[in-house]
C-alpha cells in the first residue's frame, strides 16, 4: 500500500503557510488535474482526490491543528485510517464524479462540460456543530452523553419534493430542467444557476402545507455519544452521517461535537500531565513529612524530604490523564508551596527567635551563597 504524502508537500506549500496561500495553492493545481479536463486519465483522478484530501484537512483550522500535532495518527480518530463511530478526520471522499464536479463548479464557475448534467448532481448535506460540556473527570475517565439537537429532515407529506400532497415539481420553464442558463457575450459563454428555480431544474406551483416548499422540516433528535477517556478542551467527536440530509440523493453531513470541559479546582492540566499547587508548612518543609496528596482517583500518601524548598517538584507516576485510546496514563506533578505562618502568638515568636540565634548559618544555603556574592561585589 503507498505510502501517503504530507498535505503541505501535496500542496506545495510551508507549514507555516497561511489558510489563503493554501486555498491559492489549491485552486491552482486543482485546475491543472480536474478530471472533467483529463477524461479517462486515471494518474490525473489519483492526483485530485490527493489535493481534494489535503485541501480538506488544511483549510479547516481545527483539522489542521490536529494533524499538525498527530500527523496522520490523530488518537481521536484511533490512528491512520480510523475505524468505528468516532471519526475525527472529517475527510470528504469522492467516490463519485457527482463530488468532482462539486468542486468543478467552484473552480470554474460551473461552466464546465456536462454542466446540465451536474445541476442536479448528488450533493452531501449541512455539517451540524454541538457544543458538549463536562467536567473535568469526565473528560479524565470518559462517559457517556446524551443531548438532544435539531436538524432539518425529509417532509414525510411530501418526500422532500416540496410539492403539495398529490401534485408534482414541473420542469422550469427557463432553463428547461436543467438547472443552468447560458449567456454569451462574444466569444465567451457563461454558464449560470438558473435564476428562476435556484438550480433545481423544478418549480413548484402547490407548495406542501407542512414544508411551505422547502421540502424539509426541522425535527428534535437525540443523540448519545461515547465521550473517550483523555479528552481534552476543545477537542471535537464526529459522528458520520448524522448531520442534514444529502440533495438529490446525496449522503447525509456530519455532526460534529465540539467538547469544551470545564476546569478543576485544584488541578491544571498539560496533555496528559496534572499539576497540583501544594501548601505545606514551613516546618513539614524543613523536617519533611508525610502528607495526603489529592489525585482523581483519591489521596495517596507522599513522603516530602527534610529541607524541601519552595517551588520543589515531586512527580507521581500514572497518576495524571490517559492518553485517548492508549493505555499510557500521564502523571501528576506535585509543585510545593511552603507556607510561612502568619498571625503568630507571642510564644511562638519567641520560639522562632531563639531558633534563629541557635543557627550558624550553614542551614541557609541560598542565603549563604547569596550573601557570598554581595560581598565579592562591594569588595571590587
Amino acid at each position: 500500500m503507498a505510502t501517503k504524502r504530507d498535505y503541505y508537500e501535496v500542496l506545495g506549500v510551508q507549514k507555516n503557510a497561511s489558510q489563503e496561500e493554501i486555498k491559492k495553492a489549491y485552486r491552482k493545481l486543482a485546475k491543472e488535474c480536474h478530471p472533467d479536463l483529463h477524461p479517462n486519465d486515471k494518474e490525473a483522478e489519483t492526483r485530485f482526490r490527493e489535493l481534494n484530501e489535503a485541501n480538506e484537512v488544511l483549510s479547516d483550522p481545527d483539522k489542521r491543528a490536529r494533524y499538525d500535532q498527530f500527523g496522520f495518527n490523530d488518537p481521536m480518530n484511533g490512528g491512520a485510517g480510523g475505524a468505528g463511530g468516532f471519526d475525527t478526520s472529517g475527510f470528504g471522499g469522492f467516490g463519485d464524479m457527482g463530488g468532482f464536479s462539486s468542486i468543478f463548479d467552484q473552480l470554474f464557475g460551473g461552466a464546465g462540460m456536462g454542466g446540465a448534467q451536474r445541476a442536479n448532481a448528488p450533493q452531501q448535506g449541512n455539517d451540524l456543530r454541538y457544543d458538549l460540556r463536562i467536567s473535568f473527570e469526565e473528560a479524565a475517565f470518559g462517559c457517556e452523553k446524551s443531548f438532544d439537537f435539531y436538524r432539518s429532515e425529509i417532509c414525510e407529506d411530501c418526500h422532500g419534493s416540496g410539492a403539495k400532497p398529490g401534485t408534482q415539481p414541473k420542469t422550469c420553464p427557463t432553463c428547461k430542467g436543467t438547472g443552468q442558463v447560458r449567456v454569451q457575450g462574444g466569444f465567451m459563454v457563461t454558464v449560470r444557476t438558473c435564476s428562476t428555480c435556484g438550480g433545481t431544474g423544478k418549480v413548484i406551483q402547490d407548495k406542501c402545507p407542512k414544508c411551505f416548499g422547502t421540502g424539509r422540516v426541522k425535527r428534535k433528535r437525540t443523540c448519545t455519544v461515547k465521550v473517550p477517556a483523555g479528552i481534552d478542551n476543545g477537542q471535537t467527536i464526529v459522528m458520520n452521517g448524522q448531520g442534514e440530509p444529502g440533495v438529490n440523493g446525496g449522503p447525509n453531513g456530519d455532526l460534529y461535537i465540539v467538547v469544551t470541559v470545564r476546569p478543576h479546582k485544584l488541578f491544571k492540566r498539560d496533555g496528559t500531565n496534572l499539576y497540583l499547587d501544594m501548601p505545606i508548612s514551613f516546618t513539614t518543609a524543613a523536617l519533611g513529612g508525610e502528607i495526603d496528596v489529592p489525585t482523581l482517583n483519591g489521596t495517596v500518601k507522599y513522603t516530602v524530604p527534610e529541607g524541601t524548598q519552595n517551588g520543589t517538584e515531586f512527580r507521581l507516576r500514572g497518576k495524571g490523564i490517559p492518553q485517548v485510546r492508549s493505555s499510557y496514563v500521564g502523571d501528576l506533578i506535585i509543585r510545593v508551596r511552603v507556607e510561612v505562618p502568619t498571625k503568630l502568638t507571642e510564644k511562638q515568636k519567641e520560639l522562632l527567635r531563639q531558633f534563629d540565634e541557635a543557627t550558624t548559618g550553614r542551614e541557609y544555603g541560598e542565603r549563604k551563597s547569596f550573601l557570598e556574592k554581595m560581598k565579592s561585589l562591594f569588595d571590587k
